[in-house]
């Protein structure tokens, strides 16, 4: 498992960017653990703070940067992969871990970023090294510049300090309650409202240490005059980060700093002491701009001369958002038939795209694979949707970066995001970003907790309920249409959380209803005959089609139907069941079984799914609304944990009268059989969908064009 965030056993956490080098480096007998990202120049070095986190803190600003430079990171001494010595953790040693760290990645000259306690030994580098730095970022630095935060005064080694509030900077306190000191220590860090996971980041981080080592770590040799002098030998371009509303390191202080090194002041207005986690995309510009990385198109087009174009960013979490999306933009042509779409997807919608012959953008090779992610989150058939969804904020910060590049080099006059959550959250977070017409189209509105997560989980989702209806709330113009794939019969009628709104009434307040899209007319599978023939498919065979959608999490799902066949064609004679394992699980890895067609990824599955007598697939909404409306049978297994499929998904069905919940638990291959065989024979009573729905879309985002 990867450093930091703790995660269920038996669950891996995936990287947006892995290293390109790593190693050790031994200074007097002490292990320092680095990584190298990306290549060119110049390169990028991220210093390490306090020894109460490691190199992780950094996760928001590596990838980014490492497209555009070469980045290296350390731990610092005391935690992370570094050794945890005894003693040794003044400024001076750190700055000499980092100079043999230099010295091992061959990095003659770098601009060093620093947070916190950090900018000590960045101080220390640059004042007695200044050939090996060309610049300096001090986030939220820690220097013993007045002033201090009047709360923080207490005594470090007093044995009977209360554990409350400030007391715990306590030596005593830290022994007797390691993590209370870390959770109320990083809530002072992360004072901007919704900051839940940046906390438990830390809180993790922190725990890979130890009371000891972090007591040693009070030892300084520096003091104001030695900051005077040492700042007085620093010749780099100095660029100073602070919150202003920073409980650690009052901002007074980081301004002063600034005004000593002759640098420049970065003020982060509302901000605490850690914008690189909680304001990371202003970070990852402000370093950019300072490393001169940001770009300069060497062009600029008139508006006369410039075509209609649109930025279509499509969702890799099901295929179903694929294909919607393409009915949608082919909707639009036919409104604008001189608009240009370039589409950011990643694999397997790419297949998708590719197929059909649209137009992908060149950077969709650099977005860190979401799909990847939630297979590393999976269990047999369990995905815990919410969990897996905040373990990603790396992936979404590094491929929001992505979009933002390609949005600023180049003009287009819209971006369509279909339950893109990276672009839609940090759009909100930094409104000023918006330089074109927006539209946003998601299936569900709302997080909801599983009932096995108690009043933890309830508490976090309805957090990030709260911070969505405040991002909406505060500036409503950043999405100038938001469409939910649907009708407002199909939303839950349940709370986003306590004190808060019902998700229907809201959402019928900020959405528009085109209705269900699809990407076909159910009329054209209304005589199944000629179609059956033309896949290959006799009429006399009862056909079971078994899909699990663009991930490998439905493996287990299709082990347990290849298991139940045997009994299923006992039972039906009939029967043919043809397996698709889709584009990320090998056919050949299932257990072959006579008698059953195994295939990879299906181009247009639904018309398969149109004309089979049985559909057994996961919970995911595209297949089951696809299956509902060509009135096909179907057994729809949600995932464990999954909120979506057990809440949003089953609602919408149940209205729809559609389909047959199973529980795999309890769905044995006999249980299963008998249900693939009672369901082929029971009398159907769907709700029709309303047709129609993608040329309603297009025309409610042709109006913006």
């Amino acid at each position: 498992m990867d450093r930091g965030e703790r995660a269920p056993a038996g669950i891996g956490l995936m990287r947006a960017r892995e290293p390109d080098s790593q190693g050790i480096v031994e200074r007097d007998g002490i292990h320092i653990a680095w990584e190298v990202f990306g290549r060119g120049e110049p390169t990028i070095f991220f210093v390490p703070t306090w020894s109460i986190v490691h190199s992780r803190v950094w996760k928001s600003q590596v990838p980014h940067l490492a497209r555009h430079a070469r980045v290296v990171t350390m731990d610092g001494r005391g935690n992370g992969g570094s050794d945890r010595p005894s003693t040794g953790y003044d400024e001076r040693e750190f700055a000499a871990d980092a100079l043999a760290v230099m010295d091992a990645t061959g990095t003659d000259r770098a601009i060093v970023v620093a947070l916190s306690a950090g900018a000590g030994w960045a101080l220390v580098l640059a004042a007695e090294h200044p050939d090996r730095v060309s610049g300096l970022v001090l986030i939220a630095p820690a220097l013993p510049i007045p002033p201090r935060h009047a709360n923080r005064q207490t005594d470090f080694d007093a044995p009977d300090l209360p554990d409350v509030g400030w007391a715990r900077y306590n030596a005593h306190s830290w022994r007797r309650d390691h993590r209370g000191f870390l959770e109320f220590f990083f809530g002072q860090c992360l004072t901007e409202p919704h900051s839940t996971k940046q906390i438990e980041d830390a809180v993790g981080w922190g725990l890979e240490t130890d009371p000891e080592t972090l007591i040693a770590t009070q030892e300084s040799i520096l003091d104001l005059g030695a900051v005077r002098s040492l700042a007085a030998k620093v010749r780099c371009p100095v660029l100073v980060i602070h919150g202003t509303d920073d409980a650690i390191i009052p901002h007074g202080r980081g301004a002063r700093t600034a005004d000593l090194l002759g640098g420049r002041l970065a003020a982060i207005e509302g901000g605490g002491h850690f914008p690189n986690a909680r304001d990371p995309v202003r970070t990852n510009l402000l370093i950019e701009d300072f490393a001169g990385l940001a770009p300069r198109p060497s062009t600029w087009i008139r508006g006369r001369s410039r075509r209609r174009r649109a930025l279509f960013i499509s969702s890799p979490i099901g295929l179903g958002h694929a294909q919607r999306d393409l009915a949608i933009a082919q909707a639009l042509r036919r409104r604008q038939p001189d608009l240009e779409i370039d589409w950011l997807a990643q694999d397997p919608v790419t297949r998708v795209l590719s197929a059909n012959g649209e137009r992908i953008h060149p950077a969709s090779r650099l977005l860190a694979s979401e799909s990847s992610h939630l297979e590393s989150e999976s269990a047999e058939h369990d995905l815990h949707c919410f969990q897996a969804w905040r373990r990603m904020d790396e992936i979404l910060v590094s491929n929001f970066m992505v979009f933002y590049d390609v949005a600023r080099a180049e003009p287009y006059d819209l971006w369509i995001g279909d339950e893109a959550w990276e672009l839609d959250y940090y759009l909100h977070e930094n409104p000023e970003l918006k330089t074109a017409a927006y539209v946003w189209l998601t299936d569900f509105v709302g997080w909801l907790p599983m009932p096995d997560g108690g009043d933890r989980e309830a508490t976090l989702t309805a957090d990030y309920n709260a911070e969505m209806i405040e991002h909406i709330a505060r500036t409503p113009r950043i999405r100038d249409r938001a469409l939910f794939v649907g009708g407002p019969e199909d939303i839950v009628p349940d709370a986003f959380g306590p004190g808060l709104p019902r998700i229907r009434d809201w959402t019928e307040s900020n959405y528009r209803f085109p209705g269900y899209i699809l990407p076909f007319d159910p009329e054209a599978f209304r005589e199944a005959a000629g179609i059956r023939d033309e896949l290959g498919y006799r009429a006399d065979e009862k056909l079971c089609v078994v899909s699990v959608g663009g991930t490998s999490v439905g493996e287990h799902l299709l082990r347990r139907c290849i298991a139940a066949y045997p009994e299923a064609k006992r039972r039906m004679p009939e029967l043919r069941m043809v397996v698709v394992s889709g584009p990320r699980i090998d056919p050949a890895s299932l257990p072959q079984v006579p008698g059953i067609d195994y295939r990879p990824y299906v181009h247009d599955l639904y018309r398969h799914l149109a004309v089979c007598d049985l559909a057994i697939v996961q919970g995911g909404l595209s297949t089951t609304m696809e299956l509902t409306a060509n009135r096909r049978p179907f057994l729809y297994f949600p995932l464990r944990h999954h909120f979506e499929q057990n809440f949003h998904v089953r609602w919408r069905l149940d209205h729809h009268r559609a389909g047959r919940c199973m529980d795999y638990d309890t769905a044995t291959p006999e249980v299963l059989a008998a249900a693939m065989v009672e369901e082929m024979s029971r009398p159907l009573d769907y709700r029709a969908i309303e047709s129609g729905a993608a040329d309603r879309a297009a025309q409610a985002i042709a109006d913006l064009l």
